[in-house]
């Protein structure tokens, strides 16, 4: 079955594992995944959530489960499965008891036409790193006050 994606134009691939107090999926966050991929920024290739009960227990949630499904359709046009049950579970370990999280891969469709022109002249990304939120904000509070 094709994916739908083509190695050689593929923008790059990110993971985020988003946690959430309690064990329930309200939907908030899905209008946001929607208009992110509607107006072309990301792509949605994976989309899972699991949740641990207070006895330990993992329950993992997909898109189409009935829960979820209403919420956030149409925000994964296909699935590609890029997480395993490995993966999952590796998330679920890591949550504490009554609590749930979303683990989500998109492809940056806006950085797509960069990434085939840095392969195409034979480069190579050496290196990539997220600045935390928290640092963004004190650099911009700095700035602020001078």
């Amino acid at each position: 079955m094709p994916s739908g994606l083509n190695a050689d134009t593929v923008g790059p691939v990110d993971v985020a594992v988003i946690a959430f107090e309690g064990n329930q999926f309200n939907g908030d966050v899905a209008p946001a995944l929607r208009e992110l991929q509607q107006n072309g920024t990301v792509r949605i290739l994976d989309l899972t959530f699991v949740r641990k009960a207070a006895d330990g227990s993992v329950d993992v949630v997909e898109l189409a489960d009935e829960e979820v499904a209403e919420g956030f359709q149409q925000v994964a046009d296909a699935q590609f499965d890029l997480l395993s049950d490995e993966d999952l579970q590796a998330v679920a370990d890591d949550l504490p008891a009554e609590s749930s999280a979303m683990i989500l891969a998109w492809e940056n469709t806006w950085a797509a036409r960069m990434a085939t022109a840095v392969r195409e002249s034979r480069g190579e990304l050496l290196y990539l790193e997220r600045i935390p939120r928290g640092a963004v904000v004190e650099a911009i509070a700095a700035l602020d006050s001078e």
